[in-house]
């Protein structure tokens, strides 16, 4: 099972971003789970300084941008 967390403090963008993994997670058909984080002093320990941020299996992929279906989808497919 993959594991997304979306890093951000509940804005438009961070719920279109957590909109598109989930998107791509059920198109896929991947095994997955989409979190959210929206504690400032937990995004920014993880090492987000700009949000929306994206962690695939703990590996920070995207931060500051909404990464396109595409990108998510190589993401994911990198990690297998």
């Amino acid at each position: 099972m993959r594991s997304i967390l979306v890093l951000g403090p509940g804005c438009r963008n961070c719920e279109k971003l957590a909109e598109r993994c989930q998107e791509v997670l059920h198109s896929h058909q991947i095994d997955g789970a989409v979190s959210k984080i929206t504690d400032l002093n937990q995004i920014t320990s993880m090492g987000i300084t700009m949000t929306p941020g994206l962690i695939i299996d703990g590996k920070i992929v995207s931060s500051g941008r909404i990464p396109t279906e595409e990108q998510i989808l190589n993401w994911l497919e990198k990690g297998e």
